[in-house]
Order: structure tokens, then sequence, then C-alpha cells
């Protein structure tokens, strides 16, 4: 196996406790399957120095890019969050439950992640994105195999899937096909709330 190898350019900052976290956790996953940086580069299709920065807290990485990375480790999006499919619910809910107080968060930025869906649960996920004036899924349209649907639940968003534009607005539902080309972003001057719901996707192992 490569030894991981750290560009020594990268940009020495202080590190952020959120992008800390998620950093660790996604070098954890990588250390785990027993994959270099340039392993995962190559699946994943994402710069050895990006991945290096996202490990060490240096960069805010996008929707886009965390995908990319989720599907190359063929992981469910509970490990992406810092959980097990075998994790129970803290407290006393039952195990289709999860309380308000336990949502696991990833924070991108611009875009902040809430996961809904119980640790137990892999077939269907739901969450909900702040995402802030500004914000965006990525620079690149996402693509991959599953259905994805929604419900804005404050602001405005534009939502992009294979060349058609939407402009949504509080209320505003949608389903379409995750395997088109689509994209997300805030173009208003108010942070926007989206309830975001995927379908169950088979990962092709490609490692």
């Amino acid at each position: 196996m490569q030894p991981d190898l750290y560009p020594p350019s990268a940009p020495a900052c202080p590190l952020d406790s959120a992008k800390s976290k998620l950093g660790a956790n996604l070098r954890q996953l990588r250390k785990k399957q027993g994959l270099s940086l340039q392993k995962l580069a190559e699946a994943s299709g994402v710069s050895v120095g990006m991945i290096s920065q996202v490990e060490r807290g240096l960069a805010n990485p996008s929707m886009r890019l965390l995908t990319s990375l989720r599907r190359a480790l063929n992981i469910p999006m509970q490990e992406l969050f810092g959980e097990s499919s075998e994790d129970g619910i803290p407290g006393d809910a039952p195990q289709f439950v999860r309380r308000r107080e336990n949502r696991p968060k990833i924070d991108l930025g611009t875009l902040r992640k809430e996961l809904l869906t119980p640790p137990n649960q892999q077939h269907l996920q739901i969450m909900i994105l702040h995402l802030e004036p500004g914000g965006e899924s990525g620079s690149h349209a996402l693509s991959y195999p599953a259905e994805k649907g929604g419900l804005v639940l404050s602001g405005e968003i534009i939502l992009t899937v294979d060349s058609e534009v939407a402009d949504l607005r509080s209320g505003d539902s949608f389903v379409f096909d995750s395997a088109l080309p689509h994209s997300l972003r805030n173009s208003s001057d108010a942070p926007a709330e989206i309830m975001w719901i995927i379908s169950a996707v088979q990962f092709d192992r490609h490692l």
C-alpha cells in the first residue's frame, strides 16, 4: 500500500472543529479500507491534494466532492456523518425514531446538512439542507443512480436538473432522477432550508 503523501504546500491555518471532525472521519474510513490517498483519488476522481486538505480540515468540500468520495468508499450516508448502521439511537427513542437533539451535522461552509434518518436505516436518507446566500452544491453538476426529492421549507433556491432550471420557493416540492446532472444553489439574499430525500442507491464497488 502506498504511504500517505500530504502536499507540503497546503495552507497552514487553524482547524475549524466541524471541518476537522469531518476530515478525521473521512481519513479513518479510508484507512479502514486500506486505501492510500492516491488510490482513493483514482477511484473518486478527486485530486490527492484536495483529499489531503479535506482530511486535515483545511478545505470546505462541496456536496459533489463528498458524494464522489462516499461512492468511491462504497459507504452509506450515515458513515459520512460519523455513524455506523449498527449504532443505536441515544436515549429512550425507538430504533425508527431520531430525536431533534441527536441529529448529526456536516458543515460545508455555506451548506450545512442535518441527518434525520436513524442510524439503522440505509435505503432512504432524509436530511435538512441549510443553504446560505451564495451557497451551492458544487461547481460541477452531480450525477449518480438514485431518486431524489424534497420540499423547500423556507427561502428560495434554484434547482437545475439536466439543463432544466426551476426557481423554487417555500412550500414547493420536487422529485427527479439523480442519474441526470443536477445542482442546487441559493441566489437570494436570505438563507434557505430544504428537506432533502434520497432513495435507495445501489453502489458499484470499483476499488
